[in-house]
């Protein structure tokens, strides 16, 4: 099946849609997943067109392990986790919601459960504070 290039995260790269963004090179885009897991939850993507990990080219995935590299330390000294979760999906079957490649960064507290995937949308405000200081942390 080929990319589709009208996906939400397709259009977020075109700037036909808003994120909350946090970080951007030549190569990707970082922001706030709407529906996080955990507070300062953050998606990591190519601006490669990719639907998964296996139609990523090398230079591309290079990018993007910098990235998130890049992203999950701001991230940990935002949010001072117990740890971080990066988790990558590829095919619905293994529970990707958008079928372009994303990388999630997510916070994990010790004795905190993360939220079910995919299934709340936080509100605006808290999204935009919790940016902010993400965005911080990368300065």
């Amino acid at each position: 099946m080929p990319y589709d290039n009208d996906n939400i995260f397709a259009k977020i790269l075109r700037g036909e849609l808003p994120a909350f963004t946090v970080y951007e090179t030549d190569h990707c885009l970082a922001f706030l997943d709407v529906m996080p897991q955990s507070d300062g939850h953050t998606l990591v993507l190519p601006k490669q067109p990719a639907e998964n990990l296996f139609e990523l080219n090398d230079e591309a995935a290079g990018h993007l392990i910098a990235a998130v590299r890049t992203v999950a330390g701001a991230v940990r000294d935002a949010f001072s986790p117990d740890g971080i979760r990066v988790m990558q999906l590829n095919g619905e079957a293994a529970g990707q919601t958008v079928l372009h490649l994303h990388m999630h960064i997510i916070p994990c507290y010790a004795g905190t459960a993360p939220r079910a995937h995919a299934q709340h949308m936080a509100e605006s405000n808290i999204l935009e504070e919790h940016a902010a200081k993400i965005r911080a942390a990368l300065s």
